[in-house]
């Protein structure tokens, strides 16, 4: 793993491409970006804690193919991503997904192949994106396996770069049980967060409790039914874990509606409809907030026009 690829330089891609650029150098961490985009961030930089990282940004055109693509998007971008991707994806090339949810590593494996496509997400990174400033209190960590929970070489190798570059990492047991267990959890707070405005700290109360198991419960249910099985103590340990994250720090979904931006509701409280009407489960919680979701992202971006 010496050349890699990163899409995506907000507040997760920026803060693990930092660590592989110390680790590798200018020359063999690349993020991969369009003209314009490369032009912009050469030119505005990307800053780190209030300090300018300078990254190499390339285009398609330019970019060499990499024994590692790191995806670091948001959802929606992720056609987008994959129609930039082809010039660096060879024979060997392992793609690990950072994207939120859990379809974006069968969408990446329709177009280059199941056998480049490792599972994975991040988590526990606590940050502030603002155009190009990103602040973080928590790097988190990587988790990350193979479709078939098997040690593989290249997992070997992934968790031996990660080791090297001082990233935080994972190999769990299940990583389609870890999978789910993270989209679970974010479907459940960053969606009532983005309608709350919300803190972290704010989020350590009765009625958020009560609406989240809601939420979780209906998880559980179309996870059931696609072979995972998410135990009931997951729902209060993602509790614990989200409220200690600090009281001022605030999820992407919550930055994303504050701030304008298309939020990342069809791929949370959406996939669990669509998973609910596959499979004939009733999904009336996660139903009420993603309308609740589109209507409040309606006016903010219509404000922010």
């Amino acid at each position: 793993m010496n050349t890699i690829t990163l899409i995506g330089c907000g507040a997760v891609g920026a803060l693990y491409g930092l660590r592989l650029h110390q680790l590798l150098g200018k020359k063999q961490v690349c993020f991969l970006v369009d003209e314009a985009r490369k032009e912009r961030n050469e030119q505005d930089g990307i800053f780190l804690n209030g300090q300018r990282v300078e990254f190499t940004f390339c285009t398609p055109e330019t970019a060499p193919v990499s024994d590692l693509v790191i995806l670091a998007t948001k959802n929606h971008h992720l056609e987008q991503a994959i129609g930039m991707m082809h010039s660096v994806v060879g024979p060997q090339t392992a793609i690990l997904s950072l994207l939120n949810g859990i379809e974006s590593e069968r969408i990446l494996a329709q177009a280059f192949g199941s056998e480049r496509v490792l599972y994975s997400f991040a988590v526990g990174l606590d940050s502030t994106h603002t155009g190009n400033s990103i602040i973080y209190t928590k790097e988190g960590r990587i988790v990350f396996g193979e479709k078939d929970n098997s040690r593989s070489e290249r997992v070997k190798a992934i968790a031996e770069l990660f080791e090297k570059a001082h990233i935080g990492y994972v190999v769990p047991e299940d990583i389609h049980l870890q999978l789910w267990n993270k989209f679970m959890l974010n479907t459940a707070y960053n969606t009532i967060s983005s309608l709350l405005g919300a803190t972290y700290g704010n989020l350590k109360q009765e009625p958020v409790w009560n609406l989240a198991q809601r939420v979780c419960k209906e998880v559980q249910a179309v996870a059931a039914k696609e072979g995972v099985i998410l135990p009931d103590h997951l729902i209060e340990e993602n509790h614990r874990i989200v409220t200690s994250l600090g009281f001022a720090g605030k999820t992407s979904m919550c930055q994303d509606m504050e701030a304008g931006r298309k939020t990342e509701n069809p791929w949370f409280c959406g996939t669990v409809i669509k998973l609910g009407k596959e499979h004939g489960i009733p999904t009336p919680t996660c139903t009420t907030l993603s309308n609740l979701v589109e209507a409040m992202e309606s006016i903010r971006l219509g404000q922010a026009r």
